[in-house]
């Protein structure tokens, strides 16, 4: 079988990246700019950096910021109306997965129209041209959608999140730039990184894994793993290791899939706005301990790559455990809380069983599952 690596065709990485987005616009033509963006970054000032750099090569743009937290159908199709009336050529999109979502399903549709009922866009939708030009800027180190072909939109008419994936999408350039990610609350760096150890260990152990997937994701549970708690803490070296770790997971698991951890995850934002990272950090030790009889070897390179102790002469349950006991605590470190108890209703897990299983990353589990089975993890988490 033959093993499809897609990436950026440009990266920047460091402190100071975000210097090159000009140059970028201005050495390929680009007349003006769309930035997407959300409206707590233009508030707190964030946005503000990359607009200097912008009005310092005298680039003219226009801002849209009708972004949600989790984007819905509405706020792209506004955001086409937007594209379309802006005059501008190109995107810049600044913040984290739902800003970089936005401006993904924007693109395509720009170039794409037949796509422009948002929903037709689901799954592996056969678009034929690449998105609008985008040059991609994260604010947060977890979702990585700077580097992936994927995209997800909230539903919110059918209470469901759902997944899009699309070679057209991925941002001709991404701009990795730990000083945008300075301002991130304790909250929210602790979720959007919980949600990048996720991406790497699911991501690790799905069945589309390969050899340079699984070196792209032991790198990234390594350096995740190595700097969480000091991101959280603002320590600048923190960030920046954040900041290498969650693109280098993006860079493994956007090619090769996901599993139900993510699948679970996604219909708890879809009906109770639970913020993304949180979910996935809550349900990945039950998702882990669900597939342990499957993943063998797996979970201890895992486990080494995490830094637990003496894993190399434990056997395998025992790696297993061990792993799964390092994963919860560095959730818990970080504070993440360590069940559904205070979100899930009993009314609802029919419900997010069967949106779960319907989901696009469940096929990527390693271990074959059903609707009954994903209703009993969520149980569990109650």
């Amino acid at each position: 079988m033959a093993n499809r690596i897609i990436l950026n065709p440009v990266s920047y990485h460091g402190a100071g990246a975000i210097n090159e987005i000009a140059n970028e616009l201005s050495a390929r033509g680009y007349k003006k700019a769309f930035i997407c963006t959300d409206p707590d970054l233009i508030r707190f000032g964030v946005v503000k950096k990359v607009l200097d750099v912008l009005d310092g090569a005298s680039i003219p743009y226009e801002i849209f910021s009708d972004v949600k937290a989790n984007p819905t159908i509405e706020n792209v199709q506004s955001g086409v109306e937007a594209y379309k009336a802006s005059g501008a050529d190109c995107i810049v999109t600044i913040g984290g997965g739902s800003a970089m979502d936005t401006a993904k399903a924007i693109g395509i549709i720009i170039n794409n129209p037949e796509f422009a009922d948002v929903r037709s866009l689901e799954g592996v939708a056969p678009t034929k041209n690449h998105a609008v030009f985008t040059i991609a800027v994260p604010t947060t180190a977890g979702t990585a959608a700077e580097v992936t072909i994927n995209y997800v939109i909230t539903d919110v008419e059918k209470k469901r999140k759902f997944v899009c994936v699309d070679v057209n999408d991925i941002p001709e350039v991404a701009v990795v730039d730990p000083e945008m990610m300075s301002s991130m609350p304790k909250g929210l760096t602790a979720a959007t990184g919980m949600d990048a150890l996720t991406h790497a260990i699911e991501g690790y152990i799905t069945k589309g894994a390969c050899t340079i997937s699984d070196m792209f994701h032991l790198e990234a549970i390594r350096l995740i793993s190595k700097n969480l708690r000091a991101a959280v803490n603002n320590d600048p070296a923190g960030r920046e290791g954040m900041a290498l770790g969650q693109y280098i997971a993006g860079m493994g698991f956007s090619n090769v899939g996901l599993g139900i951890v993510h699948s679970m995850a996604h219909g708890l934002s879809a009906l109770y706005d639970t913020p993304h990272g949180v979910a996935c950090a809550i349900i990945l030790p039950t998702g882990l301990e669900y597939n342990a009889t499957v993943c063998g070897e797996r979970y201890r390179a895992v486990g080494k790559a995490m830094g637990v102790e003496g894993i190399d002469a434990m056997s395998d349950d025992e790696a297993a455990k061990a792993t799964i006991a390092a994963v919860k605590k560095l959730s818990a470190d970080v504070g993440i809380p360590a069940d559904l108890k205070e979100i899930l209703k009993e009314e609802d897990v029919q419900f997010l069983s069967e949106s779960a299983f319907a989901d696009a990353c469940r096929p990527g589990n390693p271990r074959e599952t059903s609707v009954e089975e994903i209703a009993a993890l969520y149980r569990s988490l109650m």
